[in-house]
């Protein structure tokens, strides 16, 4: 479909349903979580994505969990996606961890 300015505008709903996010971060895990637990090659891809992107000395500040800086996420889902509280679509984290494991032998 063509509009005004002459671009392109993608309305095929395949095309679309694949780019919509989980609502809520909670949503995004647990529907990450029900992946994992189907396919154990891929709990263990995102285990190591998780691990990846964790905050250094981690273990010094509370919580005490592995878990990356909130800027640095923030920063990632504006440079991917165009806003910062943007929640990635499953597939897109799914499709990056199995990447990564190709890509740097893991």
């Amino acid at each position: 479909m063509r509009t005004p300015g002459n671009s392109v505008v993608f309305t095929d709903p395949q095309y679309t349903r694949r780019m919509e996010a989980p609502a809520s971060w909670s949503a995004f895990y647990l529907r990450l979580g029900a992946r994992a637990a189907l396919r154990p090659r891929l709990a263990l891809d995102l285990l190591r994505l998780a691990w990846s992107f964790r905050a250094r000395d981690w273990f010094r500040r509370f919580p005490f969990l592995p878990l990356p800086p909130r800027e640095y996420l923030r920063w990632r889902m504006f440079t991917a996606y165009g806003d910062e509280h943007a929640v990635p679509p499953v597939d897109d984290v799914l499709n990056f961890a199995r990447w990564r494991r190709e890509t740097m032998g893991l």
